[in-house]
């Protein structure tokens, strides 16, 4: 790949650029933001959702950053692109400085885009439904329970722990053994016609897909609780499926000896968030 092709996938604070400082705080401690869009056109999916948790996590790690600008950036970024479909990451660091893990006297934060081919999942995946993997890696508690912040290695081990192409996607459990997510997904099960999906207040990400459905359910005409959910409540719900911001909503019909069928209330949210993430 060219220079040139490399500079226009990415851009830093603006300006087309694939060169970022070695001393960069994102790089030395993970101290910063991201958020994963799908793209049709020029359009990012679910943007509102996406900006406003990254503003959210922002603050929470106290990272000084003007979103409008940034959102001027992506603006121009994607025109620059030509309006092909695709997947824009956006990545904010602290930027470059500090001593050791003081954040003290660091310059102002870094700002980073780059655009990728969207992801070839069979179309299976959505339709046809999903095996899961038990993970072995569990997640721990911390502060930073809901961000989707750069420390990710816990789903980066969890993601290696299988390379079977008959698993789609892996579960977590957090060290008391509660369900929490997937490596790349969030997790909601149907019982009785309503929606059940684990609370995230301890750990895991708050993914955009989940806040989408969970602000819709309503109006679709379904219940909701978030709560501390067991493994074993797996083996009492009638429908199980994951989902994220760029591939929707996946249909779970296999875990360890749980069969699931892809039910009628799987297929409606799965269509209901398709048609969002289409255009």
């Amino acid at each position: 790949m060219t220079e040139r092709m490399v500079a226009n996938n990415f851009w830093i604070n603006g300006e087309p650029c694939s060169d970022i400082p070695a001393n960069d705080r994102g790089l030395a401690y993970g101290d910063g933001v991201f958020e994963t869009i799908r793209v049709i056109g020029r359009r990012p999916t679910l943007a509102e959702f996406h900006w406003q948790r990254l503003e959210d996590s922002l603050n929470r790690l106290g990272i000084q950053a003007d979103v409008s600008l940034l959102l001027d950036e992506v603006k121009a970024f994607l025109s620059s692109r030509g309006g092909s479909d695709g997947v824009l990451k956006v990545l904010i660091t602290r930027g470059s400085g500090g001593r050791g893990y003081n954040p003290a006297g660091c310059s102002e934060s870094r700002r980073i885009l780059s655009c990728h081919p969207l992801p070839e999942h069979p179309a299976a995946n959505r339709f046809a439904g999903i095996a899961l993997y038990p993970c072995s890696t569990r997640l721990g508690h911390n502060c930073l329970a809901g961000m989707k912040h750069l420390n990710r290695l816990e789903n980066v081990l969890a993601r290696a722990e299988w390379s079977d192409s008959g698993f789609q996607e892996g579960l977590m459990l957090d060290m008391n053994g509660l369900l929490i997510e997937g490596t790349m997904s969030n997790l909601f099960l149907v019982k009785n016609g309503t929606l059940y999906t684990p609370a995230l207040d301890r750990c895991g990400v708050s993914g955009v897909c989940r806040e989408f459905i969970l602000h819709q359910a309503s109006g679709w005409g379904l219940p909701v609780i978030v709560d501390d959910l067991g493994e074993p409540v797996l083996e009492e719900a009638d429908e199980v499926f994951v989902c994220n911001s760029v591939n929707g909503v996946w249909p779970v019909v296999r875990f360890r000896h749980c069969r699931w069928q892809v039910g009628a209330i799987t297929a409606m949210v799965r269509d209901r968030v398709l048609d969002v993430l289409n255009g």
